[in-house]
């Protein structure tokens, strides 16, 4: 997907939408909540308010931007629209996000949808589950010693 030009979407080009941006296309985690970005700014010395982190997220999903999504942890995170499906892995010990495509679920679920008189406009699929890697490297640390010891 092409880098995102935000005035042929029809948003200026100010300052927060800038940085904010860049802060999606730059991080290495996928998924950010809103106090994400917001701690993640006020970090590096912007001069941002939470609400106008809400205000351009939201701005951004209206624009195709962002995909707005809401996990297990009850609070929404924004991944930057890749204009590709994929479903998603959740950690419920630590709210990790792994991101994943499997060409057979896909046709199983057109074909379940089929079956019962259905065509799929769009979906989402995640899956919530337990980390059951020895040394997983998200886990905080008290965790990990407890796993690795049973």
């Amino acid at each position: 997907m092409s880098k995102p030009n935000l005035k042929t979407m029809g948003l200026k080009a100010t300052l927060p939408r800038l940085r904010i941006l860049s802060l999606f296309e730059s991080s290495p985690v996928r998924h950010l909540s809103a106090e994400d970005v917001y701690r993640t700014l006020i970090n590096e010395g912007e001069d941002i308010g939470l609400a106008t982190v809400y205000r351009v997220l939201t701005q951004f999903e209206q624009a195709g931007l962002l995909e707005r999504h809401h996990f297990e942890s009850g609070k929404a995170v924004f991944e930057l629209a890749s204009g590709t499906h994929h479903d998603h892995l959740v950690c419920l010990q630590c709210g990790r996000v792994e991101e994943f495509y499997d060409a057979e679920i896909e046709k199983r679920q057109i074909r379940i949808a089929k079956d019962r008189g259905f065509a799929i406009h769009e979906h989402s699929l995640s899956l919530y589950a337990d980390c059951i890697k020895p040394a997983c490297p998200h886990r905080k640390t008290e965790e990990k010693d407890s796993h690795e010891k049973s």
